[in-house]
């Protein structure tokens, strides 16, 4: 490796903190554990599937990158090469969200019907079955760890050889990836979280899923260019129009992402059908109304607001502001979106104070060993794909408009 390019000490001292942390935070949500096993698999769920999102949102970049170049791909590649070789420890931190399936802790379809939802859930069993659903859960780590390896190796290669042809290896997966890509993060949203209202379907809610992703992603990766480009030797090398393509990447998808929430509510809530509403009015009442218009203000509104102004695109520090908001919005989000469909477990359930301490810990120690595996990916590679043949021109360029 390049040492004149090599992540700065921070990353290290990252990657022990985080790790010590994580292990704490699971440690303390296995004697939650303890107490309620549902309230467990439910939180833990809710950060399995946060922290999944910022490998998966990192490797339809990458992707993207491959096809488009420019410099906000530049200055945040290896972060979404990093983070993308963090698959094979969220796969083995799935192992929790299968024992939550096999015993009946976790998804209602798993347990034999109530009256009400007997005629809904019947005609959906050749789909909704475990062995099914475990191999189709499968399907989509295989898929999703081919890319990965290909795109990675190919990029690993490129820094020793310099072969213009690479390149175009890696923009040919990329193409068809990308919508590969599409395809089964809608299928894995549909299976992991859709499916805890065995009831209840909805056309839009798989792109939804994958559209937050890419937010998570892209604000993960802002906060992280912001921690390099304050050292050397990222400091002489991102300026602030990157973090203004950036900022810009991040607005698009804000807006994307409301579009598709508040089309998904418009066409639920004005067809009426029981089957539909269903899903949203545990969501409209007892409070739980509130928690969503949190998140449509601040994960929408605020966020709108302030990526309209070039300055606060072009200043870092107040970029990795909106963008760690943008962070803890997608997180209660995948809450607002996934505890309500406990009553399909407990038919008494109610918020606890347990809910709300696992709904804590989960997200911090999966983060932790995350954060950890990622660390350890980011130090071994240069931070600069330093024999890419677009580089050179496109710094040259991004400097000039500096």
């Amino acid at each position: 490796m390049d040492a004149t390019y090599a992540a700065p000490p921070i990353v290290g001292r990252l990657q022990q903190r985080a790790f010590l942390i994580g292990i704490v935070a699971l440690v303390l949500c296995l004697v939650g554990w303890f107490f309620n096993h549902a309230s467990f698999y439910r939180a833990y769920l809710v950060a399995y599937i946060f922290w999944l999102g910022i490998s998966m949102g990192s490797l339809a970049f990458f992707m993207i990158h491959n096809l488009t170049g420019g410099g906000w791909g530049f200055a945040v590649r290896r972060l979404l090469e990093s983070a993308t070789r963090t698959l094979p420890l969220m796969i083995l931190l799935f192992a929790p969200v299968l024992v939550g399936l096999l015993t009946n802790e976790l998804y209602g379809w798993t347990r034999p019907p109530t009256l009400e939802l007997q005629r809904a859930v019947e005609y959906k069993h050749p789909y909704l079955n475990v062995p099914f659903f475990i191999i189709r859960a499968v399907l989509y780590f295989v898929i999703w760890g081919v890319m990965i390896y290909f795109l990675n190796k190919w990029s690993r290669e490129q820094d020793f050889t310099a072969d213009p042809r690479i390149l175009d290896r890696m923009q040919n997966l990329s193409g068809p990836g990308i919508v590969i890509f599409g395809l089964t993060a809608t299928f894995a949203a549909f299976d992991w979280l859709m499916s805890l209202e065995p009831e209840w379907v909805s056309t839009i809610f798989g792109m939804l899923i994958a559209v937050g992703w890419g937010l998570s992603s892209l604000a993960f990766a802002i906060t992280m260019a912001t921690v390099l480009a304050r050292r050397e030797p990222m400091a002489s090398v991102i300026v602030p129009v990157n973090f203004h393509d950036l900022g810009n990447l991040m607005l698009a998808f804000v807006m994307l992402w409301a579009y598709l929430a508040f089309s998904q509510f418009l066409i639920i809530w004005s067809g009426n059908l029981p089957d539909e509403i269903a899903y949203y009015l545990p969501r409209v009442r007892n409070g739980w109304e509130f928690l969503g218009l949190v998140v449509i203000t601040l994960q929408f509104a605020v966020p709108f607001v302030l990526l309209l102004s070039r300055d606060l695109k072009r200043h870092p520090g107040q970029l990795t502001l909106v963008a760690l908001l943008v962070m803890i919005m997608r997180l209660i989000d995948l809450y607002w979106l996934v505890a309500p469909s406990a009553r399909f477990i407990e038919a008494d359930w109610h918020v606890r104070l347990l809910d709300i301490v696992l709904n804590i810990l989960a997200p911090v120690g999966v983060g932790g060993l995350w954060l950890w595996y990622f660390a350890g990916q980011l130090q071994k590679r240069p931070l600069l794909p330093l024999r890419d043949p677009r580089l050179q021109e496109t710094l040259e360029h991004s400097w000039h408009q500096h």
